[in-house]
């Protein structure tokens, strides 16, 4: 944190000046499920009042935003895979990396429950039932943060998913993997901001939560002029600090649907 205190006012004191224009609006890259859960059109008003800066969000999955944002196709990167956020920052593609909040991935799956998951103790547990059942698996297959986290469950009991019978990619986001896994009367993994949100659950519901490594960070990046010098510093940094600040986080904090809290903060 206090890398990034002292590199702010650098920036402050030292770049050149720029036109109220420029600083009117910047590109987040951000994903589906921070979208999905209507947690920005919350948010972004309350932004624009206190900075004067609006934001245009581009919504797709982590692994998208991350190489639209290599491509200097945005300001502001916030998305959840905390291991390529870290190599996008030492590759000074960002300023610095800061964790701004978190929820946590459920396992979605059939009220019947075929694969007999709901009572068993770890994650790890469910999805080697899962893999030893005849129950449908629908994966993300997108390179989102959640597909990332869905690989790295698998990895965690050495399954390699792609060998399983009963396991489909889509490649899509979450909103459509979670329709196609309640019309292949399947299960998935989805955040659980999205889930809370969807509006079209029929008989699937949560049937495994709660264990440790489901947990879901999301980080927050300003993208470095350093490889794109062409990026809205300045205000991306507005917004950055807003979304950091206390002020951020009490209303990160406050959003909420279907009376659930859908985003914990957890910045500083």
């Amino acid at each position: 944190m206090f890398i990034r205190v002292i590199l702010i006012y650098v920036l402050c004191v030292f770049l050149p000046s720029v036109t109220l224009a420029e600083q009117e609006s910047i590109i987040l890259q951000s994903t589906t499920s921070t979208q999905h859960s209507g947690l920005y059109d919350y948010l972004l008003p309350l932004i624009a009042a206190d900075t004067g800066v609006t934001v245009h969000v581009v919504a797709v999955g982590t692994g998208q935003a991350i190489r639209n944002a290599k491509n200097c196709d945005g300001d502001l990167l916030l998305v959840h895979s905390q291991i390529d956020e870290e190599q996008f920052v030492e590759d000074s593609y960002g300023l610095y990396r800061e964790n701004l909040m978190y929820n946590d991935y459920v396992i979605i799956g059939p009220d019947t429950d075929k694969a007999m998951i709901s009572a068993l103790p770890t994650v790890d547990a469910a999805l080697a039932q899962i893999a030893k059942s005849e129950a449908v698996f629908v994966s993300r297959g997108d390179d989102s943060g959640t597909h990332k986290s869905e690989l790295r469950l698998w990895q965690r009991i050495n399954i390699h998913p792609d060998m399983l019978p009963n396991y489909r990619e889509v490649g899509a986001g979450m909103g459509a993997t979670l329709s196609i896994a309640i019309e292949m009367n399947a299960y998935t993994i989805a955040d659980r901001s999205t889930w809370i949100a969807f509006g079209n659950k029929q008989k699937h519901s949560i049937v495994f939560e709660g264990d440790p490594p489901l947990f879901n960070q999301y980080g927050i990046i300003p993208v470095s002029p350093d490889k794109c010098p062409d990026t809205h510093l300045t205000s991306a940094i507005k917004v950055s600090e807003w979304m950091l600040s206390e002020k951020g986080q009490q209303h990160i904090a406050a959003y909420r649907r279907h009376d659930h809290q859908l985003f914990f903060p957890n910045a500083r």
